[in-house]
């Protein structure tokens, strides 16, 4: 049994190592902070943090550099981070595909999620369904009836086996019924041109990068994976509205530290960042690209990370998808 004098000293010790969490969460940061992107410069990862990254140099006084490390769905980026010192200086900028890698690939380099702390979700975001003009269908009730009768006729772009793209579309596939031929591409930025260029029928794609060809006729919407209607979008159901209840995707843009972070410094990274989503002049930036600024805080952030985690493993299980 421990005696007086070794209690004391071990609540002392205790204290210490409080007071200095405390002390390193209110002194930080006091060295540049790393920003790395999982992406490739130029889509939504990238744009975010380039996006935040300035607003928290002015608040911290200590630049923020990102660093764009694109490379086998997020996993080169992820791992940088997962193995980078645990102290708030190197920040991970990932999508909703963090949640669909540990079904996607044999072994990854880290443990989805344990070597993690969330921070907070940056922006969400719906996909949606669109159509090349020439396919005869006004309304997701019609596309399923026009693949219904024509099994296996109907292709599908994506941007990877994988992807949001495939995934969104693979939960579709198994509520609808329907029988529609896979098409990757390299990137969103190829399906989508596959489709607007009349090669491929249909795509699920960021809304982002929809509306240009909304507007001008070049696709047709026919749905969002949201639970409600997109601002940007308003004339578009939700396609759980058009039949298919319960059917839901959020694109998903997000920070994570690595695992064993202190928790004042991710508490003092989420208030700093849940600060600058609410500055007028970023959210309406967001909102431009389609998305809505989000700000979740780190214990729910963790809670919905593993209802990701779950709902994809039954997708990729469910469809088929084998890992690489």
């Amino acid at each position: 049994m421990m005696n007086r004098l070794s209690v004391a000293r071990a609540l002392f010790s205790i204290a210490c190592v409080v007071l200095a969490s405390n002390g390193n969460a209110a002194a930080f940061p006091e060295r540049p902070v790393r920003f790395v992107v999982a992406s490739s410069p130029g889509g939504a990862l990238d744009v975010l943090a380039r996006l935040t990254g300035p607003k928290l140099t002015e608040k911290w006084g200590q630049p923020v550099v990102v660093d764009n490390r694109a490379g086998a769905g997020g996993v080169i980026g992820t791992e940088i981070v997962a193995n980078a010192n645990p102290d708030g200086y190197t920040i991970l900028v990932i999508a909703q595909g963090f949640t669909a890698n540990p079904y996607l690939y044999k072994k990854l380099p880290y443990r989805t999620p344990q070597d993690f702390s969330p921070i907070t979700i940056l922006a969400t975001g719906p996909n949606v369904l669109v159509v090349h003009p020439s396919v005869k269908a006004s309304s997701v009730k019609e596309l399923v009836a026009l693949a219904r009768a024509q099994p296996g006729k109907l292709n599908y772009a994506t941007s990877g086996v994988g992807a949001a793209s495939h995934l969104s579309i693979e939960m579709f596939k198994r509520m609808s019924g329907v029988d529609m031929v896979h098409i990757p591409y390299k990137g969103a930025g190829a399906a989508t041109a596959a489709v607007v260029g009349g090669q491929v029928q249909l795509l699920f794609t960021s809304t982002g990068a929809a509306i240009p060809h909304i507007r001008t006729g070049r696709l047709r919407a026919l749905g969002v994976t949201t639970a409600k209607r997109s601002a940007v979008l308003p004339d578009v159901p939700t396609i759980a509205e058009t039949g298919f209840p319960g059917f839901r995707v959020d694109g998903w843009y997000a920070l994570l530290a690595p695992g064993s972070t202190p928790k004042p410094v991710v508490d003092r990274i989420y208030a700093d960042v849940a600060a600058v989503l609410k500055m007028p002049d970023v959210a309406k930036r967001i909102e431009s690209f389609g998305l809505e600024p989000n700000g979740l805080p780190p214990q729910e952030f963790s809670a919905y990370i593993r209802a990701e985690l779950a709902k994809w493993g039954k997708v990729i299980r469910e469809a088929g998808i084998k890992p690489e």
